[in-house]
């Protein structure tokens, strides 16, 4: 297995920095994708590569999306020889304590996604929390089941890239917050091993968030529909397929 992180980065170029040098203590490198950040957040990621040569600095030109982003990354690695990938959020939510968990089970696992689902403490906004009830009612629909995927939208997860590769080719729309959603029900739908690991996470006082709640709302209710459909063509294979 040779693995690497992406980092899909658009205005947590500082947390990100926090958030590259824990995996590389823990002997893990990375790919940043700046995904079209202005000039001061670009300035400090040029900085952090020139301290830490592990780190690999892609670049967007303009702001595409974390999906778009961290496809960009997915490639990039597989291109130049990668088997895993490391996926992460920039702002520093995700307790990268956990990694070496979830890179203990994808050693013995190595055609299986580790997918995190999350332990909230307090700072969770509520709002985000009962949001997501909806998204997993809608992905129990998706996959028939309620209990392979136990969350679909953590951020935290160990992709087999020879598996996840040719599913980013019906992905062309997936570009923003949706991506974490529709590529696990992909993978889910093409038989892929989900094995659901525990993370905890925080969200950091006056943190920035880059969910556009009218875009992004609007993205995923169209995802939901197109994912829908999804099923019902494979509804009979889908009906066979183990409910856990």
């Amino acid at each position: 297995m040779k693995l690497v992180a992406v980092i899909p980065v658009y205005r947590h170029a500082a947390s990100a920095q926090d958030v590259a040098a824990a995996l590389i203590k823990q002997q893990i490198p990375v790919i940043l994708v700046d995904d079209g950040n202005n000039e001061s957040d670009t300035c400090l990621l040029k900085k952090l590569i020139e301290t830490l040569p592990e780190v690999i600095l892609l670049r967007l030109n303009r702001n595409q999306g974390k999906g778009a982003a961290v496809m960009h990354g997915m490639r990039y690695a597989y291109s130049h020889g990668y088997t895993h990938a490391l996926q992460i959020d920039a702002d520093g939510q995700h307790d990268t304590q956990a990694v070496s968990d979830f890179l203990r089970y994808a050693t013995q696992y190595p055609r299986a996604v580790i997918s995190g689902y999350p332990i909230y403490d307090q700072s969770v906004p509520k709002a985000r929390l009962y949001a997501r009830y909806l998204t997993h009612f809608w992905v129990g629909i998706h996959t028939l089941s309620r209990t392979r995927i136990r969350d679909s939208m953590c951020g935290l997860r160990v992709y087999p890239l020879a598996e996840t590769i040719p599913v980013l080719a019906h992905m062309r729309t997936a570009l923003r917050m949706e991506f974490d959603t529709e590529i696990i029900v992909r993978l889910d739908w093409r038989n892929t091993i989900i094995i659901n690991r525990p993370v905890a996470v925080h969200y950091p006082q006056k943190g920035i968030s880059n969910f556009r709640i009218w875009q992004d709302n609007l993205r995923i209710s169209w995802m939901h529909i197109r994912l829908f459909f999804g099923m019902l063509i494979r509804l009979p294979t889908l009906y066979r397929k183990p409910k856990s």
